[in-house]
């Protein structure tokens, strides 16, 4: 990037935050998540029923520091290990889902800028993570023939740089964000990522996201009308899946780690709520819910498949680790599979523990005014994200034929 096309880009920079923390390591980074979650949990039940967005805590949580925990130690950051952004995520998931689901394409776009970016552009972006800037996403479309296509373009502009156009939905984050990474097809038939300022002309973030739950991540639709973005605001995409990289391991491990996050949420509001709420069923002969064995049985099944998924991700979040240190086929496949593995057990712990927790709690805990609907609203909605049945077909594969997963980002 050179020094004037490194000017472009700061000329179209936010403003930036002032009095952002600055964690040095991953023990700091676990103790902040926790001291964070303390504050976004109190609340979480109340911003999903009124779908209130979460502007201030989310400014917490930034400022807080921890948004910019995965900046590389040399660039100024923590360089905190895969494990602990994993635990991280499942913390604040735990608090509240849609904060949990809010950062993982903000951590998604670091990691493509460390693995794809230039020097120049790794210094600049990274330093503004530092000061507290968000990275939004606006990759997938709705209306392709899968979720893989693309029709948004990127356009040489023969002023200089490039015009983007297109639409595009899902945008977790974007709504929130101070840039918005961009996926588009290049003249060349090249998906690359433009970095495209929140407030740059053209570019609208419609607040249309009608999900049921994760109602709060603002996952609605960007809308890009002949935007213009600097030729060194653009870095490789496709080129993190054409060569063996941790992109794609990184970005499922995240989604693991915010359903283990709901998993834990419904468990402790089931835990709760049958110690201090729910009756006996009347043939227990027990005076206390918590007392009726054929709930004690399930609890413990439940926890079971609670700690095994905490145990995946964490085995899966060490694979990533190995993969970001030597990236190659070996062990980008590896990790993709260990982390496919961990998938399928929090999407079933999540969706499990959701389900549950009002089989066993009673019918109390249907009343609206608990909200406790949400936790299975947001597992529903989130683990929809990339289908399961595709990883048990993955994991069979990859151990069965020896056949490496395929390296889209999916797996």
């Amino acid at each position: 990037m050179s020094s004037s096309a490194s000017l472009a880009i700061a000329l179209q920079a936010p403003a930036q935050r002032s009095g952002v923390i600055r964690i040095g390591s991953d023990a700091q980074a676990i103790a902040a998540a926790h001291a964070v979650a303390a504050e976004l949990v109190q609340e979480a039940a109340v911003r999903d029923r009124e779908r209130r967005l979460p502007w201030a805590e989310l400014e917490h949580y930034v400022r807080s520091g921890l948004w910019g925990i995965t900046v590389p130690k040399e660039y100024g950051g923590a360089g905190v290990s895969n494990v602990t952004l994993a635990e991280v995520t499942a913390i604040i998931a735990a608090a509240d889902g849609s904060l949990g689901q809010i950062p993982q394409n903000h951590f998604y776009a670091v990691e493509i800028i460390r693995v794809n970016g230039s020097e120049a552009q790794k210094r600049f972006y990274f330093e503004r993570v530092l000061q507290g800037d968000r990275l939004g996403n606006a990759l997938a479309e709705i209306g392709t023939k899968n979720s893989a296509e693309r029709k948004t373009r990127l356009t040489a502009d023969p002023q200089g740089g490039y015009r983007i156009n297109g639409r595009k939905f899902y945008a977790t984050g974007a709504l929130y964000a101070d840039w918005v990474p961009t996926s588009a097809i290049d003249d060349n038939g090249v998906q690359q990522l433009a970095l495209v300022p929140r407030n740059a002309d053209g570019l609208s973030i419609v607040d249309d996201w009608s999900g049921f739950g994760q109602r709060t991540t603002g996952s609605g639709s960007a809308v890009f009308d002949n935007v213009h973005v600097p030729a060194d605001a653009v870095l490789g995409f496709q080129a993190s899946f054409d060569r063996p990289t941790q992109v794609g391991p990184l970005a499922q491990l995240l989604h693991a780690a915010i359903d283990l996050g709901i998993a834990r949420a419904a468990f402790v509001d089931l835990i709760r709520f049958v110690q201090t709420r729910s009756r006996p069923w009347v043939d227990s002969g027990v005076e206390r819910a918590a007392d009726d064995p054929l709930t004690i049985r399930e609890v413990g099944d439940l926890t079971i498949q609670l700690h095994a998924a905490e145990a995946l991700l964490e085995r899966a979040a060490g694979k990533v680790d190995l993969a970001s240190a030597d990236a190659n086929a070996d062990t980008v496949a590896a990790a993709s599979i260990a982390v496919a593995e961990a998938r399928v057990l929090t999407t079933n712990v999540s969706l499990a523990a959701s389900s549950k927790l009002f089989e066993l709690a009673g019918t109390q805990a249907t009343l609206a005014e608990n909200n406790l609907d949400r936790h299975w609203r947001n597992a529903r909605t989130h683990t929809l994200h990339d289908p399961v049945r595709w990883k048990y077909h993955a994991i069979g594969n990859y151990y069965l034929n020896d056949k490496n997963p395929p390296r889209h980002g999916a797996i």
